[in-house]
């Protein structure tokens, strides 16, 4: 199943040339049907799980064999095959191939390209390799907590004359501990729900905060990417802060990322890589959806840095509770889906929620 059809392939280079960001086929993310949902389909030497992560269908894979192993564990998550908070992981993965972001920044190779293998992920984009940490390291992970199989060892592949990533449990483990001790303790918490006694929605909060805490230590760990930005256009390092900022507001409000609530946060980042000159809300070939999440991401970085990070903090403060929490998701998608809900009034509502707690 590893193996993309002339369709897949001719889909792929089809998908990047859209006028936005598409991110589902079928109703589930890019490519999915071409993965394996079979752990023995993936290669193997010496007994040991070798996939290739720079390989899109290969990481791809990844999470959709994370998701069905996890899947008996996320009860309390809702009755959906796809409320999973591990769905959101995949679709932006889906997102990076589609816009661009996976290919060979540095045009030495055709990694990526529609001229190249469009399946190849480029060591050397930034985005490629920020990805890696949220789905190489909790696939070693679950392997290592039993989630994968008894036993079950990995190795992740690496192309020839790239040493800077971890491939082994062991390897992240030494090199990257708060992450992959984070991922461990989401995955144990897993375990540990099915017997819980607490409510659904305690159980659930509890668990997105597991999940969050991972995600936010793999997004710290990927600061190791940081060499790869100089490949990019200031507008699209920029907007590369902006994302990685995002990722604080809705860890702390324990955002639900199931397939459904991701695709909404996602199908309106922007469908290519940005160039200088790029100016939102004014970008022509982008969509109004895309220019006003642009503006949206480009206004909550700035403030928070003419804030001295205080708009971070405060929102961090605010999300206190299972309650403000739940007020808070609601809040971001009122900022980033709705044209009309003004930033001055998000930036009232999380004053007085900071103090309230």
């Amino acid at each position: 199943m590893l193996r993309p059809t002339v369709l897949g392939l001719l889909l792929a280079c089809a998908v990047s040339l859209s006028s936005s960001a598409v991110i589902l086929e079928n109703g589930m993310p890019i490519l999915w049907a071409h993965t394996t949902g079979q752990v023995t389909d993936l290669p193997t030497q010496n007994g040991i799980l070798t996939p290739d992560p720079w390989h899109y269908l290969h990481r791809m894979s990844l999470y959709r064999l994370a998701i069905a192993a996890t899947d008996p564990f996320m009860g309390s998550m809702g009755t959906n095959a796809t409320d999973s908070p591990l769905w959101g992981l995949p679709l932006q993965l889906g997102w990076m191939l589609t816009s661009g972001r996976l290919a060979d920044p540095t045009g030495a190779t055709t990694c990526g390209l529609q001229t190249g293998d469009t399946m190849c992920i480029s060591p050397q984009s930034w985005w490629g390799c920020v990805n890696y940490f949220v789905s190489a390291l909790p696939f070693l992970s679950a392997a290592q907590q039993g989630f994968i199989g008894p036993g079950v060892q990995v190795q992740m592949q690496t192309p020839a004359g790239v040493e800077d990533f971890c491939t082994t449990y062991a390897d992240c483990t030494t090199r990257y501990p708060d992450a992959m001790a984070k991922w461990d303790a989401f995955f144990q918490g897993l375990k540990a729900a099915t017997d819980s006694p607490l409510p659904d929605n305690e159980k659930k909060d509890s668990l997105l905060g597991l999940y969050w805490a991972a995600q936010m230590a793999s997004t710290h760990a990927s600061s190791a990417c940081n060499a790869r930005k100089s490949h990019y256009s200031s507008t699209e390092v920029s907007f590369a802060d902006s994302w990685l900022n995002s990722a604080e507001y809705v860890s702390a409000a324990h955002f639900h990322s199931n397939l459904e609530n991701s695709a909404m946060f996602i199908s309106p980042l922007p469908s290519r890589i940005l160039q200088e000159g790029d100016s939102a809300p004014n970008i022509a070939d982008l969509s109004a959806d895309e220019n006003h999440t642009l503006s949206i991401f480009s206004w909550m970085k700035s403030i928070n840095s003419l804030l001295g990070g205080t708009l971070v903090n405060l929102w961090q403060r605010a999300m206190c509770s299972v309650t403000t929490r739940e007020k808070g998701r609601e809040m971001l998608g009122q900022l980033l889906l709705n044209p009309g809900f003004a930033t001055s009034t998000f930036l009232s509502i999380v004053t007085g929620m900071s103090t309230s707690c």
